[in-house]
């Protein structure tokens, strides 16, 4: 929880509820070899701060299935990181963004990590669940090492790149739409790049013929979030649709109101803190052959005091933080979006 009570901390007052920032949703493993490998087992634990999966996987052929095991993020636009706040590392140059860590039958995955940079395609979201991320646009990586432009999320070292390279390869971005304007400075002589960047985590695995495999991995989670004001019974339209997106119910609406009290905020601007949306793409698990044969969720929210809403038909509060449901023989019918209110904590 301390990147999200630290960013809390210095939220100004008079802040509204459309004051966000972005962050990272994120998908299941995926696999080319599907029809051949089911996915016996699935535990899955979501906090504000870390994810972490636990699979197990079962070869269901007569033969060894060899392929890539790719873990994909969604594409990350420069030019939207450098306008807005994002929930990412301080230093966005680093290569593993995420501190992405994975065993395999409980020995350390050495695991390869690919920046892609796409210009993305405004249909992606049309294709099944487990190629949205892995094909997400047209890869112009090539073209931009061909000019020395690194792959990168560091904007700024891009931008020092696109300063010293020859009219005519800036005209050819342009021509091609892979540059802008700084959106603030129409004086400023360095334009900004209008591509996006996608992160793969990828390795080599071998699933042994009518054998098992247990593969685990874990990482930093980054999600998005915004400044947050509510007021239950519902009233507004935006909150009437908050309602119906993450179920909140009575009790639960409740429950919100009691965060949002329990923050440093005044009479004026009424109760609010933040919101955060964790996303976690769920369908990919119907890439795999069959549905999941067991399928056990863990959500922690970080501190009692804060406040969890979730569209998941059967899920528990088991401790003071925790929520937990199991499904058997479960084809998820849509991906995770869950709602964690968070009071305003004073610096």
């Amino acid at each position: 929880m301390r990147r999200l009570l630290a960013a809390l901390a210095l939220l100004p007052l008079p802040a509204l509820a459309n004051d966000g920032w972005g962050g990272l949703s994120a998908t299941g493993l995926t696999f080319g070899q599907t029809e051949a490998v089911a996915m016996v087992s699935e535990d899955l634990f979501i906090s504000p701060d870390r994810i972490a999966v636990d699979y197990t996987f079962r070869n269901v052929t007569a033969q060894n299935v060899t392929g890539e095991v790719i873990f994909p993020l969604p594409p990350i636009n420069l030019m939207s990181l450098e306008m807005s706040s994002w929930n990412l590392p301080e230093d966005r140059s680093r290569t593993d963004l995420l501190n992405f860590r994975a065993t395999v039958d409980g020995k350390r995955q050495k695991v390869g990590i690919d920046h892609v940079a796409v210009v993305e395609d405004p249909d992606a979201w049309k294709r099944p669940a487990s190629v949205q991320y892995d094909t997400p646009g047209r890869d112009i990586s090539a073209l931009l090492t061909r000019m020395g432009i690194p792959l990168t999320l560091d904007v700024e070292e891009i931008r020092a790149v696109l300063a010293r390279l020859p009219r005519s390869q800036i005209q050819q971005l342009r021509d091609a739409g892979l540059i802008a304007q700084s959106p603030w400075d129409d004086a400023d002589p360095v334009p900004m790049p209008a591509w996006s960047v996608v992160l793969r985590y990828h390795w080599t695995q071998t699933f042994p013929a009518g054998k098992e495999t247990r593969v685990r991995h874990e990482y930093e989670n980054y999600p998005e979030g915004s400044v947050f004001t509510f007021e239950w019974p519902a009233k507004e339209d935006y909150q009437r649709s908050l309602a119906d997106s993450y179920c909140i119910d009575g009790p639960t609406g409740r429950k919100i109101m009691s965060t949002l009290k329990a923050g440093d905020s005044d009479g004026e601007h009424g109760y609010w803190g933040a919101a955060y949306y964790l996303r976690y793409v769920l369908r990919t698990a119907n890439s795999w052959a069959g549905p999941i044969g067991r399928f056990h969720l863990v959500l922690d929210k970080g501190d009692p005091v804060n406040a969890l809403s979730v569209c998941m038909p059967g899920l528990k509060k088991v401790s003071p933080t925790r929520f937990e449901v199991t499904k058997t023989d479960w084809t998820p019918p849509e991906d995770l979006a869950i709602l964690l209110v968070a009071p305003r904590i004073s610096e």
